[in-house]
């Protein structure tokens, strides 16, 4: 042991090197464990920091306050990239009555926090706010806690420590009592999840239309002589016309905007069924041909858009048609296929199909890029810029009424709502918002990691005696209330009265108190990913109201 206080004291850095990578190799390993299929997750690291810190081993104070910190900006900036994009498009429709319902889960859960963690148990209230931490699963936010209570100075400054206390004592049960709450509504519902994900299953596929082709052949004798551009209604009705093959002829040729139709011509019409069915009684009649399969120069390549120079321009912008003889026929962007209409705006990253022949497809491509190597290279500059821009957020005082002192988003919220503007804007000058999907999962993984890590050091020397005290177990008493009452009311609400479907509902719970274990635990339950997109649609808005909850919380009661 002599030789560990010496390195400590002569190598501080190396040493804290050391023991933090010792504490995540560790919990990692902790962190793969599962029970039915059902683990502690990335929390395994916490108390692996937890033993190793009630071991006496200790990193300087300022080296792990600079690694604690610096772990949570990088975990949640890059959740903010991930998933900033689809964050405005989920206030849309559903996302608005699935926000508002995470919103109750909240409040219901701040309440509780009041109600019976401190005028009703008597718990302390900087152990309380620790306790709604832990409860709601919810790493951010004891991270934006700690800073608040270190600006408030004074002698709060010097109990840091008390909410990573109450957190890791609160965190299982946390992570047990939204899953036990899951299965109790289902149980108390009689909900077969397997029956839910399918009839979840129909309703998407009903509301979503794919983007088909039909072959019609050309009867309306008013359309004779006009080039596809100019066709009644395509461009209203979103319809992209790709292939053209002459009455008589053999092969196939491009369609552009200026090609010119005559009457027993056969084209081929991209876009959704309802809209093609639309398009075809104007045109004239389906054909049994198959432009696709006919012979031909006319091939088909997907191609991804990776230059600067064109992102944000719109396809009719791009005028390809006209300048290379190549029309696109779709956009396929995260995983949704659209019709290529013209006033679509391409973002990097987007996949889109063009039609032509194999030269100037090639010229084309070139023009968009089409670089698999830059939708695979990590920009570095982005991710700097945006941490530099999500700290001064974060530091910006937010004034409120009734609240003496500023709030701030802090290290937590801060870079968490740069990066999901950041991340919706996709490009402000030659600076691309992007980072592929593969760096986005390691990066924030390290930053997890270092900040539980850390967490775990710092709270491990007082953790045991705490816990396994009689305040310890009034503690997880009392986590478990946060955790399960919110819930439980909000699931039956949304079951009861609003009549969601349990894949929803769990995806709902889990991103509410913004838990993967929770996520994973409800994918396996209803064996879909349906509940992934009710927790994405919920997370962003949930983590930061979580962050802000606390702090202003903080301000209001330790003052």
């Amino acid at each position: 042991m002599e030789w560990m206080t010496r390195m400590a004291e002569l190598n501080p850095v190396a040493w804290a090197v050391l023991v933090l990578s010792a504490v995540g190799a560790g919990g990692l390993v902790l962190s793969s464990l599962k029970v039915r299929g059902v683990g502690i997750g990335v929390t395994g690291v916490l108390f692996a920091g937890i033993l190793i810190g009630h071991l006496g081993i200790k990193i300087e104070a300022t080296i792990l306050e600079f690694v604690r910190e610096f772990g949570l900006i990088l975990f949640v900036f890059t959740i903010g990239l991930q998933l900033g994009p689809g964050f405005f498009a989920s206030l849309r429709k559903q996302g608005l009555k699935l926000n508002a319902l995470a919103v109750l889960v909240v409040g219901l859960g701040v309440g509780l926090t009041l109600v019976v963690g401190v005028w009703g148990l008597g718990v302390d209230l900087i152990a309380a706010l620790g306790l709604l931490t832990g409860a709601t699963t919810n790493t951010p936010s004891l991270g934006a806690l700690q800073q608040t209570l270190q600006s408030l100075g004074g002698p709060l400054a010097d109990q840091t420590v008390l909410p990573a206390l109450a957190y890791a004592a609160a965190y299982p049960g946390g992570v047990l009592g939204i899953i036990a709450s899951l299965l109790l509504l289902q149980f108390g519902f009689r909900i077969n999840p397997k029956q839910e994900a399918e009839a979840d299953h129909s309703e998407r596929v009903r509301a979503v239309e794919s983007v088909e082709r039909m072959n019609v052949l050309v009867t309306n004798t008013n359309l004779d002589g006009l080039t596809i551009g100019d066709l009644p209604g395509r461009a209203e009705i979103g319809v992209v016309v790709s292939r053209i093959r002459g009455q008589g002829q053999e092969e196939v040729h491009t369609a552009t905007e200026q090609t010119v139709v005559h009457v027993g011509d056969v084209i081929l019409a991209i876009g959704t069924r309802r809209n093609l069915e639309k398009f075809r009684v104007i045109v004239g009649l389906r054909s049994d041909a198959d432009l696709s399969q006919s012979p031909g120069r006319v091939i088909t390549r997907k191609v991804a858009v990776t230059r600067k120079e064109v992102l944000g321009k719109t396809i009719d912008a791009l005028d390809l048609d006209a300048r290379y003889n190549v029309t696109v026929t779709r956009v396929n962007r995260a995983d949704l296929e659209m019709t290529a209409l013209g006033q679509l705006a391409l973002q990097f990253g987007d996949v889109v199909q063009l039609v032509g022949e194999a030269e100037p497809l090639e010229l084309a491509a070139r023009e968009l890029g089409n670089s698999l190597s830059a939708l695979n290279e990590t920009k570095f500059v982005p991710i700097f810029v945006g941490i530099a821009l999500g700290v001064l957020c974060g530091m910006l005082p937010l004034h409120f009424p009734g609240i003496p002192v500023p709030v701030r988003l802090g290290l937590a919220g801060g870079p968490l709502l740069l990066a999901i503007i950041l991340s919706r804007i996709g490009r402000i000058g030659s600076v691309i918002w992007y980072m592929p999907a593969n760096a986005n999962l390691a990066f924030r993984e390290l930053g997890i990691v270092l900040f539980l890590a850390c967490v775990g050091l710092k709270a491990g020397e007082k953790f045991f005696a705490t816990v396994f005290s009689g305040e310890g177990l009034l503690w997880i008493g009392a986590g478990l209330l946060i955790t399960m009452i919110p819930m439980l009311l909000v699931g039956a609400l949304a079951r009861a009265v609003l009549k969601l479907n349990f894949t929803t509902i769990s995806g709902l719970l889990a991103g509410s108190m913004t838990d993967p274990p929770a996520l994973a635990f409800a994918h396996a339950v209803c064996k879909s990913d349906a509940p992934a997109i009710a927790y994405a649609t919920v997370y962003p808005l949930t983590m930061l109201l979580r962050i802000i909850s606390v702090q202003i919380l903080a301000l209001i009661l330790c003052r």
